[in-house]
């Protein structure tokens, strides 16, 4: 029996269809003519323009074709990563047009099958279309409205307070007048 250890060295299980998308942030290792450069594809680009501009001013024209050479690769790789991620949005963008047309086309059957028009989209037919026309506010119930009271549904009778008589509010001093002299009680 062997390990499976040993198994996912030699076969590693990857999927392989959706490698592609993870090419833009995928960091790489290039073993470059001046050793490794280490990056996503964006900045071995970059550090390959940056060394192939350093050789040309060292006069170097072959040690710049060469990283111009190097650049090129990781750019063509970038450009097929970005190239399928846009075939892949498309793709869905598609898709997904076609389940939004799908879905209206079976909501105007089911309103035709139950006799609405999709301009009254979401109002009853028929007798309960009056109710929905009414208001959901209950106007008070006057006493004398004919309700009788029954066992299981008692009208409660609410206690009567007495009113005080609001006060007058007292007329304004004008600045002229000498204020009254208070009241005092006897």
């Amino acid at each position: 029996m062997r390990s499976s250890k040993s198994r996912s060295r030699n076969k590693p299980n990857r999927n392989r269809s959706n490698s592609v998308g993870n090419v833009v942030n995928r960091v790489f290792d290039s073993s470059g003519p001046e050793g490794k450069v280490r990056g996503t594809p964006q900045q071995i680009i970059e550090k390959y323009n940056q060394l192939a501009r350093d050789a040309q001013l060292a006069n170097d024209r072959v040690a710049a074709e060469n990283f111009q050479q190097h650049a090129e690769h990781y750019l063509r790789l970038l450009g097929a990563a970005q190239k399928e991620l846009d075939a892949r949005r498309e793709q869905q963008e598609r898709e997904n047009r076609e389940r939004q047309v799908e879905r209206d086309r079976e909501r105007a059957q089911r309103q035709e099958r139950e006799g609405q028009s999709p301009e009254h989209e979401g109002k009853p037919q028929g007798e309960d279309a009056t109710a929905s026309d009414q208001p959901d506010v209950v106007e008070a119930v006057s006493e004398d409205a004919g309700l009788v009271e029954t066992p299981e549904n008692p009208v409660p009778e609410k206690p009567k307070r007495a009113r005080k008589p609001r006060r007058k509010p007292e007329p304004e001093q004008k600045a002229d007048d000498a204020p009254a002299p208070p009241k005092v009680a006897e």
